[in-house]
């Protein structure tokens, strides 16, 4: 299976979450089952630069820490960011922890220069954005 992430113009968050979802479908099934988070870097033009798989946790949490979510984003010199992981449970309802994150990560691209734009969850039943629901 091709997962098609390069130079693609992202104009909403269910193309993220069809991309985030190809690649876990594309991992082994052990991994499918294990919580994933990524940052997909996009130029100003909300064009993908990169996706990077930050943390490959367990069944129900991942580590998740500020420096590894933007040393790639600094790195590559991205305008914004948009961070997304995967629930194995199926509901994409964010956990307390989810919103933390998403805040602390918010702040943190505010001292670096670098939005973070959307926050996606994706489980087999679906997906959910940050943004969309303004949580973000």
């Amino acid at each position: 299976m091709e997962i098609r992430t390069k130079k693609q113009k992202i104009t909403n968050p269910k193309e993220i979450a069809l991309i985030l979802r190809d690649i876990l479908v594309s991992e082994d099934q052990i991994d499918q089952d294990k919580e994933h988070f990524w940052v997909i870097g996009l130029n100003s033009r909300n064009i993908i630069q990169y996706v990077e798989l930050v943390s490959l946790g367990t069944l129900d949490a991942s580590l998740v820490h500020p420096r590894e979510v933007f040393r790639l984003a600094i790195f590559k010199g991205v305008s914004h960011i948009i961070v997304g992981h995967n629930h194995p449970s199926g509901d994409t309802k964010p956990s307390e922890d989810d919103l933390e994150i998403t805040r602390r990560l918010v702040e943190s691209g505010k001292i670096l220069g670098i939005e973070v734009v959307d926050h996606i969850i994706i489980s087999k039943e679906g997906s959910l954005s940050f943004r969309e629901k303004n949580l973000i």
